[in-house]
């Protein structure tokens, strides 16, 4: 795999998916798919808390899926300076908003647990769901850091 300090452009096409910090567009979507399906199928005591949790897990599966499709098909055009920007920008939300959003999960399942609310295959599933949230949220930061030396030296 090519590094992403020594090019200062978005690959596009299949090039995509042998990049980093590109490649980890796959994992970022699968880790946030299971977040996303555990959180939509557990009981929702606090709607509030896990309603911020499914937004950022939808929204970043989506967001992460356009910029897939975006550097599949070339729409970039070999990665101007605004795209680069753009990539930095996305990602940088994408952590932000996944470590609020895992750090909530992490909360409201412990709080759940407190109140004896849940039940063992709920909680269990709600484990899961921090977990995966947290590996999300390093996923996106890996991808954030990557992103922002590609645009610095853009």
């Amino acid at each position: 795999m090519s590094s992403s300090t020594s090019t200062s452009t978005l690959p596009s096409g299949l090039a995509v998916l042998t990049t980093f910090p590109d490649v980890l567009f796959i994992p970022e979507m699968i880790f946030g798919g299971l977040v996303w399906i555990l959180v939509a199928s557990s009981k929702v005591p606090d709607s509030m808390l896990q309603g911020w949790v499914m937004f950022v897990s939808v929204f970043c599966f989506v967001m992460s899926f356009s910029l897939l499709c975006l550097y599949l098909c070339g729409a970039h055009g070999g990665g101007g300076s605004c795209w680069v920007t753009l990539d930095f920008i996305c990602h940088d939300v994408a952590a932000l908003f996944y470590l609020s959003a895992s750090v909530l999960e992490a909360y409201a399942t412990y709080s759940f647990h407190e109140l004896s609310s849940l039940l063992a295959q709920e909680y269990r599933e709600n484990i899961a769901a921090v977990v995966f949230a947290f590996v999300a949220t390093l996923l996106y930061v890996i991808h954030k850091v990557f992103s922002l030396l590609r645009w610095k030296s853009s």
